[in-house]
């Protein structure tokens, strides 16, 4: 007797799993947490010959020392722009222009800004929480319809025990991830 029911695809579901979780830490290394980081950069883009750009094709970013990013610029007709888009870009950071380079001093975060970032990187936490339910969702009806394709119920009952054990497993390492990032946050 064939099977025409498909099982669950759960090397699939915790690819997606995987992808949610790196997409919230990557999303964590652009919180500011008081060191300098070249990834604080990423996210922020430059109107570069009509086109939006990450900053980090349109110059060198390094970080000479813990406390400040510089930005070397290799067109120098894109230096304001640089500078525009960084004042902009909501990471409370003073660019300094010299020539071509743009050096961004870290200030010291105050207690009020750490609380905010905290907060903010728990909507992080929760967006990817969110987005592991989901695939467990898609999980759960895809066993659902090979169930009703003739799955057997103990079948059914191990696919659907393995997609909660493994999105439970996940959300706890969202969990572990937002806790290390908070603490990271409030380090003084």
């Amino acid at each position: 007797m064939s099977a025409d029911y498909e099982e669950p695809d759960v090397a699939d579901l915790k690819h997606r799993m995987d992808g949610a979780i790196k997409a919230l830490k990557a999303e964590f290394l652009t919180l500011r947490t008081g060191r300098a980081s070249a990834s604080m950069l990423d996210p922020i883009q430059v109107d570069a010959y009509g086109a939006m750009t990450p900053l980090n094709q349109i110059g060198t970013v390094n970080v000479p020392e813990p406390r400040m990013i510089t930005l070397n610029i290799w067109d120098k007709s894109m230096v304001s722009k640089a500078e525009k888009a960084l004042r902009e870009s909501g990471l409370g950071i003073n660019p300094v222009v010299d020539g071509t380079i743009i050096r961004l001093p870290i200030p010291e975060l105050n207690e009020e800004r750490r609380r905010e970032l905290t907060k903010v990187a728990a909507t992080y936490a929760e967006s990817a929480r969110i987005a592991i339910r989901n695939v467990r969702q898609d999980g759960m009806h895809k066993l659902k319809k090979a169930k009703s394709d003739g799955m057997p119920e103990d079948e059914e009952k191990m696919w659907h025990d393995d997609i909660q054990e493994m999105t439970d497993k996940h959300i706890k390492l969202v969990d572990a991830t937002l806790e290390h990032k908070q603490e990271e946050i409030m380090q003084v």
